[in-house]
């Protein structure tokens, strides 16, 4: 399925479905909400997938997906896909070959979640690691940390953003990861915080002129039920204290207020 539309110097956000947060899903279903995107070109599973593996939830098989999207703003296209099992050179090239053949695209941006040891009440950061110095000027007048130095373990595969990165430095075709840090109890929830970071900057560098405000109505949302959690919960609310005092947790007491406020956030409860 490719789109018989007319691109022409595009701006590519690639996110992957499986993130610390799912700060690059959210993030690609609030853009593709405000700008009314629809699918225009997707790539075929076989070779990069294993179909094996498939996951079920609420009874429905999750098939891994990876397609283009766009809306009435052509100067912009969303990818988003599950990272591939094998083959990532294949999977990478096959993914540029369509966005400069099909999107003319003129520049791409990762957007991804890191781990955070602090507090949720702590701001969020932007990082950022660029591709070209051109990139960089791009993004010097923004609140973005373009210094963060990087080097992957000698045991460890670089992240596939990474990876993709510098595949299109090959194509000379500049590119950035965008990374928000997630307090680590909220990775396997949301953090619209951090989604709202992200968001700002591409909103604003990229003249997307769309309204925030359903962000904003879920950071306060989400700061109000923890607040809740924490008056409740005096052993909670402890834990969360000295990560705001910059003092770190025991394995036990993090891995205890990670299970117990996914449980409360989870629940639908009235907390």
């Amino acid at each position: 399925m490719l789109t018989s539309q007319k691109y022409d110097a595009s701006s590519l956000i690639v996110v992957w479905d499986q993130d610390i947060g799912r700060l690059g899903p959210k993030v690609a279903t609030y853009l593709s909400k405000q700008l009314k995107c629809r699918p225009l070109a997707e790539i075929g599973l076989e070779g990069f997938f294993s179909l094996s593996g498939v996951t079920v939830e609420n009874d429905v098989a999750q098939f891994p997906e990876s397609r283009f999207y766009g809306g009435s703003n052509k100067s912009i296209v969303i990818f988003k896909s599950d990272v591939p099992r094998s083959d990532w050179y294949g999977f990478i090239k096959l993914v540029l070959d369509v966005a400069e053949k099909k999107f003319a695209v003129k520049e791409i941006f990762t957007v991804g979640g890191m781990v955070s040891p602090g507090a949720h009440t702590a701001p969020r950061t932007l990082l950022s690691v660029v591709n070209s110095p051109r990139m960089k000027k791009a993004l010097s007048g923004y609140d973005i940390d373009r210094d963060m130095n990087y080097e992957t373990r000698d045991d460890q595969r670089p992240t596939f953003s990474s990876y993709l990165v510098w595949a299109a430095k090959t194509r000379n075709i500049p590119a950035t990861c965008l990374w928000v840090p997630v307090p680590f109890y909220l990775m396997t929830l949301e953090d619209p915080q951090a989604c709202k970071k992200i968001l700002e900057l591409l909103n604003d560098y990229l003249q997307l002129r769309i309204s925030l405000a359903d962000v904003d109505d879920e950071v306060i949302e989400q700061n109000l039920k923890i607040a809740r959690v924490r008056r409740q919960f005096p052993e909670l609310d402890g834990y969360i204290s000295k990560l705001e005092n910059n003092l770190g947790l025991t394995a036990d007491e993090g891995e205890r207020l990670v299970k117990e406020l996914e449980l409360l956030l989870r629940s639908g409860r009235d907390i």
